[in-house]
C-alpha cells in the first residue's frame, strides 16, 4: 500500500473522528472530562442498539419497513432490554428479537451482560498482587460498577484449570541450562499459618529462550523433594541437561547428577554470598562482596586464584566467611572450563531472582487460604513473565551459543537436539 493512500485513509478517518467528536460536543456540550464521560456513556446504548438492528438485518436477509418480498416467513418480534457491564458503567440497551427465536447476536451475545473486557482486567491486576478488596474498589473507582468478591474469585479460579495443564505439560527434550531456587510462602491449614517451600525451575532451551518448567509447593526445602522433582520433569519428557544452578542444600547436588548423569551441577554463587556475609559485619559488606566478584568475575582461573590468595589475607579475620569458599572453590575452578559468557551464565542468578522477585510481588500481601490459591497467583504471574519474555532469547546468547560450541562434547549433545 501506497504511502499516499494510507496516508488519504487516514486523513478520512481523522475527519469521520473530528465529525463525530464536533457533534457529541454540540449535542451534549460537555464542560469537564467528567460530563464527557457521561456523554460517551450516553451514546454506547444507541450505538450497540445500531449493531444489533444491523445483525438482525443481516439474519432475516431484509431492512425494517421493506415492504417487498420476502425470503422466509421469520419476522421482527419486538425488543427485549438487556442491561450490560461497560468501561463507561451500566448501559441499557433493547436487543431486537424474532419470532423463529433463532436470532444468535454478535456484538452482544446471548447471556452475556458484561462486554468492558472486565474478565482480563480483573485477571492481570489479580496477578499484579492485588487484593480481591482492592481489584473490587479499583473497579468500582474507574468502570463505575460494583463487582463482588464471589465473582472476582470465579474470574481467577477458571484459571486453575489451565494452571494444572501447564504444569503437566510436556517438556524439552535438552536444556543448556537449569536454575533451580525456593522461596517461602504462608497458607493458612487447620486454623493455624505455616510456611511453605515453593520450588521453581527455570530454563533455558537451547536458543536461549527462558521457561518456567513448573512450580511445587512443599512443607520445607529438601534433598528429597527435590529429587522428585527432578524425577517428574523426566519423566515430562527432559533427557538432557547441560549445566544445573543450585543451592547448597545437602546431597542434592548428587541427587541432581543421578537423574541427569552428564549435567554440570554449578552451586549458586550468590547463595555462597549470602552463606559467606552471614560472618561479616553489615559496614563490610559493600567491601567483602566487591572483593569477591574480583574471584569469581576473573579472566582467567590463574588471575581467579590470585585474587582467592588476596582475599583470604584481606579477610582472615572472619574464618567462617572465607571457609564458605574454601569448602566449596570447586565450584568456582570449574567456571574456568568454559568462556567468559558460558561463565557469567553460569554465576550470574539475575533471570532466577527476577522470577522470585516477580512472584514475591504477590506473595507478600499476606497468607494464602490454601495451596490452591497459591497456585493461582503464582500461575498467573507465569503468564505475566512470559509476556515480558515473549519468546526471545536471554540476552548474548549468540556468544553464549559460540562458546559452548568449542567444547566438542557439548556440541555433540547440542546438535542431537537442535532441530527438535
Amino acid at each position: 500500500m501506497s504511502n499516499a493512500l494510507m496516508a488519504s485513509r487516514k486523513n478520512k478517518r481523522s475527519e469521520a473522528s473530528r465529525a463525530i467528536a464536533q457533534a457529541i460536543i454540540d449535542q451534549y456540550q460537555p464542560t469537564n472530562a467528567e460530563e464527557m464521560q457521561d456523554a460517551l456513556k450516553d451514546i454506547f446504548g444507541p450505538m450497540f442498539e445500531a449493531m444489533l438492528q444491523g445483525e438482525m438485518d443481516a439474519h432475516l436477509g431484509y431492512a425494517p419497513n421493506d415492504h417487498g418480498s420476502k425470503g422466509t416467513d421469520n419476522r421482527r418480534n419486538g425488543y427485549g432490554q438487556k442491561s450490560i457491564k461497560t468501561t463507561y458503567g451500566d448501559v441499557e440497551i433493547a436487543v431486537p428479537r424474532d419470532r423463529d427465536a433463532t436470532f444468535d447476536p454478535q456484538a452482544v451475545p446471548k447471556r452475556t451482560k458484561d462486554v468492558s473486557g472486565i474478565e482480563g482486567k480483573v485477571l492481570s491486576m489479580y496477578a499484579r498482587g492485588m487484593s480481591e478488596r482492592d481489584i473490587a474498589d479499583t473497579i468500582e473507582d474507574i468502570y463505575g460498577f460494583d463487582i463482588s468478591h464471589e465473582t472476582i474469585s470465579n474470574i481467577t479460579d477458571r484459571v486453575i484449570e489451565t494452571a494444572e495443564e501447564w504444569q503437566s505439560r510436556p517438556l524439552k527434550k535438552f536444556y543448556t541450562f537449569l536454575f533451580v531456587d525456593c522461596l517461602y510462602v504462608s497458607i493458612r491449614k487447620e486454623n493455624e499459618t505455616k510456611s511453605c517451600a515453593v520450588y521453581v525451575i527455570l530454563g533455558y532451551d537451547v536458543n536461549g529462550v527462558k521457561d518456567i518448567l513448573g512450580l511445587w509447593i512443599g512443607e520445607a526445602e529438601g534433598k528429597h523433594y527435590w529429587m522428585q522433582i527432578f524425577d517428574e520433569i523426566k519423566a515430562r519428557g527432559v533427557e538432557d541437561v547441560l549445566f544445573i544452578s543450585m543451592d547448597g542444600v545437602s546431597g542434592l547436588e548428587e541427587g541432581a547428577r543421578s537423574i541427569f548423569k552428564d549435567a554440570v551441577v554449578q552451586r549458586c554463587i550468590v547463595h555462597m554470598i549470602r552463606n559467606s556475609v552471614k560472618y561479616v559485619p553489615s559496614k563490610d559488606y559493600k567491601r567483602f562482596t566487591a572483593q569477591l566478584k574480583k574471584i569469581y568475575g576473573a579472566s582467567s582461573l590463574k588471575a581467579s586464584e590470585a585474587e582467592f590468595e588476596r582475599f583470604k589475607q584481606a579477610w582472615g579475620q572472619y574464618p567462617g566467611a572465607v571457609d564458605v569458599w574454601v569448602r566449596n572453590w570447586q565450584h568456582v575452578e570449574q567456571l574456568f572450563n568454559y568462556g567468559s559468557a558460558v561463565r557469567k551464565v553460569m554465576y550470574t542468578t539475575n533471570a532466577i531472582e527476577a522470577v522470585n522477585s516477580s512472584f514475591r510481588k504477590v506473595t507478600k500481601k499476606g497468607s494464602f487460604p490454601g495451596e490452591e490459591a497459591v497456585r493461582k497467583a503464582l500461575y498467573l504471574r507465569v503468564t505475566e513473565l512470559y509476556k515480558k519474555w515473549n519468546g526471545r532469547p536471554v540476552s548474548n546468547w549468540a556468544m553464549v551459543r559460540n562458546q559452548l560450541s568449542m567444547d566438542e562434547k557439548i556440541q555433540t549433545r547440542i546438535m542431537k537436539y537442535e532441530n527438535l
